[in-house]
């Protein structure tokens, strides 16, 4: 089991900053690739970014390359997600996800066993 909690959503002008943290419970942290989601108002859930176990290797909407940038501390059980040069399609609520494996190119989020809560992100023009 791991139970994840996201932060640092906000209301941010558009081409500002946000970083995005969710926090892990469980001592098999490292044994899970992670992911981030989001979901505007009247939209289906889309993937955002997928990291592997290690770190080493990572996966981006065609939309958010370039601008995000997800990473993680497993020493910590934390992910991260820097969110660049945003804009005001980005407004969403940004849920953070885990699934047992390793394969983290599929952007389907009914791979994900885990979920958070989530967290707002308001960008505005």
């Amino acid at each position: 089991q791991v139970q994840l909690v996201e932060s640092g959503g906000g209301l941010v002008q558009a081409g500002g900053s946000l970083r995005l943290s969710c926090a892990a419970s469980g001592r098999t942290f490292n044994k899970y690739v992670m992911g981030w989601f989001r979901q505007a108002p009247g939209k289906e859930r889309e993937f955002v970014a997928a990291i592997s176990w290690s770190g080493d290797t990572t996966y981006y909407a065609d939309s958010v390359k370039g601008r995000f940038t997800i990473s993680r501390d497993n020493t910590k059980n934390m992910v991260y997600l820097q969110m660049n040069s945003l804009k005001p399609e980005d407004t969403a609520i940004y849920y953070c996800a885990a699934k047992s494996g390793t394969y983290i190119y599929n952007k389907n989020s009914r791979v994900y066993d885990f979920w958070g809560q989530g967290t707002q992100v308001i960008v505005s023009s």
